[in-house]
């Protein structure tokens, strides 16, 4: 039987796939088929340390990017030593999802942009002012976002901005608030897609689905605050139009970035209807039911066993590609 170490801390939900009630739905999910999983409550590098010393594993899944005592921002890892894939790398420990360089890449938006934009993959124009910067002329109207958070942290109808004025404002609210640099980026007022990568080489498998939120939910602009996040108002539908172009997009940006088992990649149409990329999440939510990446699953891959079912379907298929990788099936 293969074991799963799952590591989750304070940092579970702001970082990862969510809290610990998700954690242990997670852990209980796997706990039915054929393999036994195991939660261990990252708090500090020595408790992450003792664990993967002591604990029997044949690999780990993480919803931890960093080991973090914050649990309600991702904030910025200025500790080399903390990230969780560079410590399994150089103990050459089996883990599921994305490398070290790339976690890394991914949790820093700019990163993300600057990576794809090399590549030749559509990103909104965007450029990052750090604390105590200058902030650069501007085209507008854009949208200004923290750097390194996930989850639509630090947005709200404030972070549309029109004017030099309130771009100021808004990068000052992000760099007192967050302590990080921000990401300022075209505004894409269109509709906003999201596809699910899960797999790797020819058992990958892309599905794409369009946000919807009823109208009355929103404000000035028809964005995803963070408010909006984890409660059940955003649902996803299969699209009528641009699916293909959002997988292929989709399959561009996880080529680009070598993104690997699961990751979910967002994006936005433009003022001049193109598709551009927004944001690729390393740790995609895994709330039954909620989450986007379950909502996309169970879309394409119905089952008689119900939405639980298809969240059970989805969670060992992540985790038997991370296996499959490692030579462990």
């Amino acid at each position: 039987m293969n074991k799963v170490l799952i590591l989750t801390g304070p940092a579970g939900d702001a970082q990862g796939w969510g809290d610990l009630e998700v954690t242990r739905q997670l852990c209980d999910t796997l706990n039915t088929g054929d393999k036994a999983a195991e939660i261990v409550f990252i708090e500090s590098k020595q408790n992450f340390l003792d664990a993967i010393e002591t604990k029997s594993y044949d690999i780990i899944w993480s919803a931890l990017y960093h080991i973090s005592t914050k649990a309600d921002i991702v904030g910025v890892n200025e500790d080399d030593g903390l990230w969780i894939a560079d410590i399994l790398d150089s103990k050459k420990i089996p883990y599921i999802g994305p490398d070290a360089l790339t976690m890394k890449q991914l949790i820093q938006k700019n990163l993300t942009h600057e990576i794809l934009k090399q590549n030749h993959v559509a990103v909104p124009y965007f450029y990052t002012v750090d604390i105590d910067e200058n902030i650069p002329d501007s085209l507008y109207p854009v949208i200004v976002k923290p750097s390194c958070e996930s989850r639509s942290v630090g947005i709200s109808d404030d972070s549309v901005v029109n004017t030099p004025d309130n771009l100021e404002r808004a990068i000052n609210y992000i760099h007192s608030e967050f302590e990080q640099p921000a990401l300022v980026e075209e505004y894409l007022p269109g509709a906003e897609y999201t596809v699910l990568m899960f797999g790797n080489g020819e058992n990958q498998e892309f599905l794409s689905g369009v946000v919807k939120v009823d109208a009355s939910h929103y404000g000035k602009y028809p964005i995803l605050r963070s408010d909006l996040r984890g409660v059940g108002l955003t649902k996803i539908h299969r699209p009528e139009t641009r699916k293909e172009e959002s997988i292929e997009l989709a399959r561009q940006a996880v080529a680009a970035l070598n993104c690997l088992d699961h990751v979910r990649i967002d994006m936005r149409v433009d003022a001049d209807d193109n598709l551009k990329i927004i944001e690729v999440n390393g740790i995609p939510g895994l709330k039954p039911e909620k989450s986007w990446s379950p909502q996309l699953y169970s879309l394409y891959h119905r089952s008689p066993g119900g939405v639980m079912e298809e969240y059970r379907q989805l969670v060992h298929i992540i985790v038997d590609s991370g296996f499959s990788r490692f030579g462990l099936a």
